[in-house]
């Protein structure tokens, strides 16, 4: 996940708390923003949650050996995501032509530079990782100025496309109708989106957009959770034991207030004013007032608004 200067007016990171080292319960490396108040990764970890949320619902074995994949990533951060795949790749003899935005190149040097980190993954997928890192194929800046880059080389062309920015709430730059509307434009008619994140007024604008949605299934050791994140694709997604479709409860959850979409026509818009216009238009909607979704038996309360 990305440290985004969001809430800002400028491009780059204003200093202040900085980035503060983490460890996951999975002793995996992480970061935590204090500027922001927000982890990177769940408690759980950095490598558990690349492997649940992005790997696995992937479903890389879908793909023959030898098939190039290309992918796109939205808010680099770590390189924890890129890295998981990178690995899960090379097992299922299949190659990644990679793309990733990034607004600050500090979390991934971080990485790097951290033993525990380099001792997670092989030597190869290290030194990929660190080739990327260095290339034009990690585009730093703000991702709405970035993005229009790819557009020009991978419209149309992307099997993944990986969005793990900070939750909307705190970052709902990268999280508008307008963004993703430019977004999900990178995926094949059979590519995904995957993304940690179930807010509501992610996956309404991703159906608006005309996407099939799924909710990426909790582990079986967190029954508390209804929901790990969202996957999407223009054609409809087969079954996988790490999909499911929407319930009852969270199509509802999405038909109500929580539904409405984060705003930036301009594309420049500071996190302050997407937040405000997005309260106004809540206040003015007829749409049923928005409620924590509950999942009917074992389960109780959910998160619907993308936070870890």
């Amino acid at each position: 996940m990305t440290w985004p200067a969001c809430g800002t007016e400028t491009a780059e990171p204003e200093p202040g708390p900085g980035l503060l080292p983490r460890r996951g319960r999975d002793g995996s490396f992480s970061l935590y923003s204090g500027t922001f108040d927000e982890g990177f990764h769940s408690a759980a970890g950095a490598l558990r949650e690349a492997t649940e949320k992005f790997v696995v619902p992937a479903a890389l074995e879908r793909f023959a050996p030898g098939r190039q994949l290309v992918v796109a990533e939205v808010a680099v951060g770590t390189g924890t995501n890129t890295a998981a795949l990178l690995a899960a790749a090379t097992t299922a003899g299949l190659e990644l032509d990679w793309w990733g935005l990034e607004l600050d190149h500090r979390p991934l040097a971080l990485a790097l530079a951290d033993a525990g980190f380099r001792a997670q993954w092989p030597a190869a997928v290290m030194a990929r990782l660190e080739e990327l890192s260095g290339s034009d194929r990690l585009r730093l800046g703000d991702a709405r100025r970035r993005l229009p880059e790819l557009l020009d080389t991978l419209a149309g062309r992307c099997d993944l496309v990986l969005l793990d920015a900070f939750s909307p709430q705190r970052c709902p730059q990268l999280w508008s109708l307008e963004f993703l509307e430019r977004l999900v434009r990178l995926l094949r008619p059979d590519g995904r989106l995957l993304t940690y994140s179930s807010a509501a007024a992610v996956r309404r604008c991703l159906q608006d957009l005309g996407l099939e949605v799924r909710a990426i299934q909790p582990p079986a050791d967190e029954p508390e959770r209804w929901s790990a994140g969202t996957a999407a694709s223009f054609t409809p997604l087969p079954p996988h034991p790490a999909l499911r479709p929407l319930e009852p409860f969270e199509r509802e959850h999405l038909a109500s207030r929580a539904g409405v979409p984060y705003r930036d026509p301009s594309g420049n818009a500071t996190a302050a004013e997407i937040l405000e216009r997005r309260r106004r238009k809540q206040e003015q909607s007829t749409a049923p007032p928005a409620r924590l979704p509950r999942r009917p038996g074992p389960g109780g309360l959910g998160r619907s608004g993308g936070h870890r």
